[in-house]
């Protein structure tokens, strides 16, 4: 009788050890879930503070060319991460962003708060890494394919752009003078 006694308890005492175990396991899973959502929020808040992000193919860059191209897009104001495809997809049901087939295989985000500069760094980049490859993006809530992405590729930078606007305004005002001092010459051909 004392064996089944003592065998009775060894079996309470493995089932109290696994039942201990499963709420270790679930606690230890309930920490990872939380860390998910916790990635998932990053992503999410990451997207919703840029202008542009645009999801990338980097695979066969070396990790110079990843590190000079992380370098190249701070530079511009922007900054890459990687990211497990099932959790960028969960931020971007979230904000009710459907670009679910470019979501397969390893894929990078780049994220910048100007529309075009991370669209430039990075097919400037793609120009001379052929393992580079951009394939969606999306500009201020509005999804760009390859298209759209290199038609803005090709806008100039926004310094550019002030630099042509001033140029531009610098000729009428040339022109303006031009037009003023040949009148007062006219007019002081007359008196």
């Amino acid at each position: 009788m004392e064996k089944e006694i003592l065998e009775i308890l060894k079996s309470i005492q493995l089932d109290i050890k696994g039942l201990k175990d499963e709420v270790k396991d679930l606690k230890e899973g309930q920490k990872i879930i939380e860390k998910k959502e916790s990635v998932v929020n990053e992503i999410a808040e990451k997207m919703k503070n840029a202008s542009t992000y645009v999801l990338f193919e980097y695979r066969g860059l070396t990790v110079t060319e990843t590190n000079e191209l992380r370098r190249k897009l701070r530079e511009s104001g922007s900054e890459f991460k990687v990211y497990k495809n099932t959790l960028t997809k969960r931020a971007l049901d979230s904000l009710n962003i459907n670009i679910d087939e470019h979501l397969n295989g390893p894929k990078a985000i780049a994220f910048g708060t100007d529309a075009v500069a991370p669209i430039k760094t990075l097919s400037d980049f793609a120009k001379t890494h052929k393992a580079l490859e951009l394939k969606v993006g999306v500009v201020d809530g509005e999804i760009a394919d390859q298209n759209m992405l290199a038609e803005l590729a090709s806008i100039p930078s926004r310094e550019g752009l002030l630099t042509m606007f001033a140029g531009g305004l610098l000729e009428h005002a040339k022109n303006f003078a031009i037009c003023l001092d040949l009148h007062a010459k006219n007019l002081e051909e007359n008196n």
